[in-house]
């Protein structure tokens, strides 16, 4: 990380495009946003623009800005994320994402400084740094046609490439406290750092969605702690959701498992029961609140009290002295 923020220390002064490649969650508008704040833009405005949410009949006017009357639905003139990024910085995200038709008229921006509205006669000059991040592979993608040559060498003038953090696990216990610290600020509940075991679940976690997974998960290890510890264990809980499926038993085809017998099969009541005494158990007996076990169960506190009466689960054998 060192290496890269040498990079954006070099570039951050210039006025030159910049493209940040990286893994989702890795990091790419933290970068933007150091380069913005390091570049004599400092005090204009930084847009955000993330060009896969953006309707393929609308990215024109998005971009750009339309006129009042242009198109159905236009009650009034509308200025583009290029007119609103004036004086400062606009961050494309996911460029990989924007139609052909889009990168044409995108690269008329960057090279001449003018865009044109919907619906406008003349055309207007904007001053803007762009800034354009992907996680997809855009030199694949101009081979295979999928993105403009011409506007990957405009884009790519200097590339910045984000390591996952897989790549980088000594900053994962600095990060893990940072996370930490602002989890407490936030919640309200004392600070707690983590301890050496936490630090190795940590570090040897596989990090599928980065930095910003770990993020969630120290939130998450703050939250299940009250304020008293740190529940790192349980914050990350079960494999991953994009870990590899584990492998069928011997003499079962993959995809088919072994069918449970009819005994093994638990009524629904009792399988419901035990899993909000878990809940219970987890959360000392609450049960609303920021860290009561409505929340863990992603369900109304007054449904959950109504199932509590009628499966007959007392919250007061889980409270704690």
């Amino acid at each position: 990380m060192r290496q890269v923020m040498e990079r954006v220390a070099q570039v951050a002064r210039s006025t030159a495009p910049v493209l940040i490649l990286g893994e989702t969650g890795s990091g790419k508008e933290v970068i933007a946003r150091a380069i913005h704040a390091q570049s004599r833009r400092a005090f204009g405005p930084f847009i955000r623009v993330n060009c896969g949410a953006l309707p393929t009949e609308l990215i024109d006017s998005e971009l750009f800005g339309h006129e009042r009357g242009s198109f159905t639905g236009a009650m009034a003139a509308r200025r583009g994320w290029f007119e609103q990024a004036h004086g400062g910085t606009l961050l494309l995200d996911e460029i990989g994402e924007l139609s052909l038709a889009a990168q044409v008229r995108l690269l008329r921006v960057l090279q001449d400084g003018v865009l044109q509205r919907v619906g406008a006669d003349k055309p207007l000059a904007v001053d803007v740094r762009v800034v354009a991040a992907t996680h997809r592979d855009l030199a694949d993608m101009v081979r295979r046609g999928r993105f403009r040559h011409d506007l990957w060498y405009r884009l790519a003038v200097f590339p910045i490439a984000l390591p996952s953090l897989r790549e980088h696990p000594e900053d994962i216990p600095a990060m893990a406290e940072h996370f930490t610290r602002r989890a407490a600020a936030r919640f309200g509940v004392p600070y707690r750092a983590p301890s050496e075991r936490d630090i190795a679940l940590l570090v040897g976690y596989a990090w599928p969605g980065n930095v910003r997974e770990l993020a969630a998960v120290m939130d998450r290890a703050v939250l299940l702690g009250e304020g008293v510890r740190l529940e790192v264990a349980r914050a990350l809980g079960g494999p991953s959701p994009l870990a590899p499926p584990a492998s069928p038993p011997a003499g079962v085809a993959p995809g088919q498992g072994a069918p449970p017998r009819p005994d093994q099969i638990e009524p629904l009541d009792q399988v419901m029961r035990r899993h909000i005494e878990r809940a219970l158990a987890a959360t000392h007996g609450r049960v609303d609140g920021p860290f009561g076990a409505a929340r863990l169960l992603h369900i109304n506190p007054h449904t959950l009290r109504a199932r509590m009466r009628k499966l007959g689960v007392d919250w007061r054998r889980h409270r704690s002295s």
